[in-house]
């Protein structure tokens, strides 16, 4: 099934496990479902006011750029932010314009930070979501915690995980490409360096000289260079919008670009996707592309 729907259908109630798995995780198709975090205590709790008092002079990690884009390519390197140790209080301070800086500042750090970080708000989501833990047959390799600013901006790229992303309070806006648009995305190979504030207070960008080259998307899909990357022009991405109170399945494999609204808050549940024959399909169309590229 290589046909993609034009835009991202809604579903009105989570889906059982079994039609979940049969309908939209197998066949690899994003949908936006209502209704399945309603229960949440977190959208009513997770006021500023809330989060100063159960979190507040906790420090936590923060990804600090200059321009909004962590994790991006940026003067022909793969630049990450500089991740800074700072009071939860200090950064809403940021976000709610208290303070003023010119940096963009986002709580964006995976790897679980929602449990590993602000453990206090576990109780007003959930560990996981069951209908999809049965589903899959297993549990979450992460569950992710994410507060920002508009300004900030995730680049283009594509993720090893089934995706289910919840907002809380807010907006997420996407441009989605299924990994069938593979032969139109360009990846290049990019020397991975780091964002570091020099004494005067601006950024410098410095080279990680041990590390291996990062594979990374150069192109911007809200302004893509077709002069560069002529190929994206036939490309097909899908755009949507998740509210609060939704929740984004976003298939493996699928490329992302993300944008929000000031102050979004949002939890993301990532469990790992199974390496069968869609996977397969995107190796073999990822080599063909390459080995297109060098003839």
């Amino acid at each position: 099934e290589l046909g993609w729907p034009e835009s991202i259908p809604y579903l009105d109630r989570p889906p059982s496990p079994l039609e979940f798995y049969r309908e939209w995780v197998s066949l690899n198709k994003p949908c936006i479902i209502r209704n399945a975090i309603s229960h949440w205590p977190a959208l009513k709790k997770w006021t500023s006011a809330y989060l100063r008092e159960v979190v507040g002079p906790k420090v936590v990690s923060v990804a600090v750029t200059p321009n909004g884009y962590a994790d991006a390519v940026f003067q022909n390197r793969f630049v990450m932010p500089e991740e800074r140790q700072m009071p939860f209080m200090d950064f809403l301070d940021i976000v709610e314009k208290k303070v003023t800086s010119p940096n963009v500042f986002y709580v964006q750090k995976q790897c679980s930070n929602l449990t590993e970080e602000f453990p206090e708000l576990v109780c007003d989501v959930q560990p996981d979501i069951p209908w999809m833990s049965e589903a899959l047959g297993k549990k979450p390799d992460a569950v992710n915690f994410w507060l920002g600013e508009s300004a900030a901006v995730t680049s283009l790229h594509k993720d090893h995980y089934e995706n289910l992303y919840c907002v809380v309070s807010g907006e997420k806006y996407f441009l989605l490409h299924p990994p069938s648009d593979r032969p139109f995305i360009p990846y290049e190979l990019y020397q991975p360096a780091t964002y570091q504030v020099s004494e005067d207070g601006s950024f410098e960008i410095v080279d990680e000289k041990t590390a291996e080259k990062v594979p990374w998307i150069p192109l911007d899909p809200l302004n893509p260079n077709l002069e560069l990357y002529p190929e994206y022009a036939q490309a097909k991405p899908l755009q949507c919008t998740v509210k609060a109170g939704e929740m984004l399945y976003l298939p493996s494999l699928w490329f992302h670009h993300v944008q929000q609204s000031h102050g979004c808050i949002a939890v993301n549940y990532w469990y790992d996707m199974e390496y069968d024959i869609k996977y397969s399909y995107y190796q073999l169309l990822d080599c063909l592309t390459k080995a297109m590229k060098m003839l």
